[in-house]
């Protein structure tokens, strides 16, 4: 790429040393016989690979002088020979740098492609607080696809006057379909969690939404997690891995659900309580931490890693947890897409639920944007009637935007 520096240096260095190969064994023959003058070309050509139209340009009459001098040296010059040579080398050059000029205007192209990739993938991530009343939250997404931010992983949450929830859910598939209804899920999501019916009823109507555009062969595992009051969570469970519970005096288990069917699949479910004390903590994830592999094939043990969902914050916790699991797998590569979500029952006000912090901190690798501009925040955004066909789209985070829905 245009800004590999480093790339462009290595290619600098390789076309100047050709031209000093080709010129001490052009000055050590002497001989008119013997003329690798025209080799000189080869150096433009090296540099239009990774440098721009006017270095490699610069090369080229650097390899035309060359030409001239070895002529001069071995006795050639003014010759119909040395002309040739020299046309020959000139051409090459022009040609090398046309070269130049075609690559850097596709990288350019592809830079900004990547860039409108980028932006369009990171808007699939929601901005999860750090506090919604009295829940401490931290996400992490690691993407197992080359130069991809987001695959079939997702995790989203929805506040409102009368309930906070949350959800992690993993799409059978990979690439661009899976993506596709990792949103569609997302979306569904937010239109249910609006209404006024329990947890279950959330589950089966998001069931009932996703399954017509699902193949035969698709569907969506995901959990579900309500908090009930300050002292209980409700869970449901649609085929997807068992969250791990960390309690406040040091106990951890991995909490026992019914696993219902996936979503797509199911169209009823059981939603469970469980106590929720303060200082409480609970990792919801999917299996692309359970199922992560080392180099034997054994598969990351979740219950292990309560030690260290037990540190200081909530972030600093997600941190260690995802360096065990770059630990685990063979040179740190993950082969499934990856995303946790860390609860943890916190003091907090619940007449302000969202920390108006939240609006500066960021998405899921680096917890860091911009400062929101001025104008209207998230909690006063109007959202677009829904379609017939669609649930209306909720900007991440506008709680109560998702709430106004229905």
């Amino acid at each position: 790429m245009k800004g590999d520096r480093r790339g462009q240096l290595v290619g600098a260095g390789l076309a100047a040393l050709w031209f000093v190969v080709v010129l001490i064994t052009e000055l050590s023959t002497g001989k008119p016989a013997f003329v690798p003058g025209i080799l000189f070309a080869l150096g433009p050509l090296i540099a239009c690979a990774v440098l721009d139209p006017v270095p490699t340009a610069g090369f080229g009459v650097a390899a035309v002088g060359l030409v001239g001098l070895t002529s001069a040296w071995n006795g050639t010059w003014g010759t119909a020979q040395m002309w040739l040579r020299v046309a020959d080398v000139g051409l090459v050059s022009l040609a090398a740098v046309m070269l130049a000029v075609v690559r850097v205007r596709r990288e350019t192209q592809l830079e900004r492609m990547v860039r409108i990739a980028e932006v369009a993938q990171r808007a699939m991530l929601p901005l999860v607080p750090t506090h919604v009343g009295t829940v401490a939250a931290g996400a992490r997404y690691l993407s197992a696809a080359e130069d991809a931010l987001v695959g079939g992983d997702l995790y989203d949450w929805f506040h409102s006057d009368h309930r906070v929830c949350f959800i992690v859910g993993d799409v059978r598939g990979k690439g661009v379909g899976a993506v596709e209804q990792a949103a569609r899920v997302i979306r569904a999501f937010r239109q249910s969690a609006a209404g006024s019916g329990d947890l279950a009823t959330v589950a089966a109507e998001m069931s009932a939404y996703i399954d017509p555009f699902l193949d035969d062969e698709e569907f969506v595992t995901a959990l579900l997690l309500q908090v009930s009051d300050r002292g209980h969570v409700t869970l449901v469970n649609c085929g997807h891995p068992h969250p791990l519970l960390i309690t406040c005096h040091d106990g951890a288990s991995l909490v026992d659900l019914p696993s219902g069917l996936p979503l797509g699949l199911g169209r009823s479910f059981e939603e469970v309580t469980v106590p929720w004390t303060p200082g409480d903590r609970m990792l919801l994830y999917t299996d692309g931490l359970s199922e992560a592999r080392d180099a034997r094939g054994e598969f990351l043990p979740v219950l292990p890693l309560a030690p260290l969902l037990r540190r200081s914050t909530v972030e600093d916790a997600l941190d260690g947890v995802l360096g065990a699991v770059r630990e685990h797998v063979p040179g740190g590569r993950f082969t499934d897409d990856l995303a946790v979500l860390l609860l943890e029952n916190v003091d907090g006000d619940e007449a302000h639920a969202v920390d108006p912090r939240d609006y500066r901190v960021g998405r899921v690798h680096s917890q860091s944007i911009d400062a929101a501009p001025p104008g209207p925040t998230p909690l006063e955004r109007t959202p677009a009637a829904a379609t017939p066909n669609e649930p209306a789209t909720v900007e991440p985070g506008a709680a109560s935007a998702a709430g106004s829905v229905r």
